[in-house]
């Protein structure tokens, strides 16, 4: 049976050259994120809620047809899913 040909030296492991202090790259959402995204998601439900429930006696609601009232509260929901695209 022919003999393998046996390493002449292992190489040392490779160490990068250090040229001074890395600064870490912070990966993560910033602070104010999480709070608003939640705040637009319940502004969105309540103006929903608030429409069905007492419209006709809310002066900003009974001065806004009913569609633009349901397009408002959408709109606030809708802020909050965008902002939940750019939580990690």
């Amino acid at each position: 049976m022919p003999i393998s040909k046996k390493r002449k030296s292992l190489k040392p492991a490779y160490i990068p050259p250090t040229t001074g202090p890395v600064n870490p790259v912070k990966i993560g959402s910033p602070a104010w994120l999480v709070p608003t995204m939640v705040t637009m998601f319940i502004l969105g439900l309540l103006w929903i809620v608030i429409f069905y429930l007492a419209g006709s006696q809310v002066p900003v609601m009974q001065d806004l047809s009913n569609l633009v009232n349901v397009l408002v509260g959408f709109v606030f929901i809708g802020i909050g899913f965008a902002l939940a695209t750019r939580w990690r």
